[in-house]
């Protein structure tokens, strides 16, 4: 087994046992739902934004595994970034887990995320690794509609 399957199994199995982030933010500027219907994740996030910044950042719902895992390292990676940054990051976890070329310098910014390109290879997994980025997105945007990933 390689080394970087190995990191994806440990870093899944223990976000998912132990989400970060796991709990309602009562004061939150941004809020939306999320859901995968071919998986039956569910998704609420929560949002402090002040000054264009991301204060705090929490979730609730169910999920598998993948989906439960990858909004708890979202939300650890998120704390203290800009909304430009924040954008921008979307941007590349889309980009790793659907397969697009990417230059060195956004999978390093990516950090533990990265753990995360083994989705690829799984069609179906994609849409749970990136439901609760599909959902900040929605909250950033106030787009009152659940994200879902079909």
């Amino acid at each position: 087994m390689s080394e970087l399957r190995e990191l994806y199994q440990e870093v899944i199995l223990d976000h998912n046992k132990n989400p970060r982030n796991f709990k309602k933010l009562e004061l939150h500027s941004h809020h939306a739902h999320g859901h995968n219907p071919l998986c039956g994740d569910k998704l609420e996030l929560f949002l402090e934004v002040a000054d264009g910044i991301i204060k705090d950042i929490a979730f609730v719902g169910s999920g598998c595994a993948i989906s439960t895992s990858s909004a708890s390292l979202m939300t650890q990676f998120l704390k203290g970034k800009s909304l430009e940054e924040t954008r921008q990051h979307f941007e590349h976890f889309h980009d790793l887990v659907t397969g697009k070329e990417m230059d060195e310098e956004a999978l390093d910014a990516l950090g533990k995320l990265a753990v995360f390109a083994g989705v690829r290879e799984f069609p179906a997994r994609v849409k749970c690794a990136s439901l609760s980025w599909h959902t900040l997105i929605n909250a950033l945007d106030s787009v009152e509609e659940a994200a879902a990933t079909e």
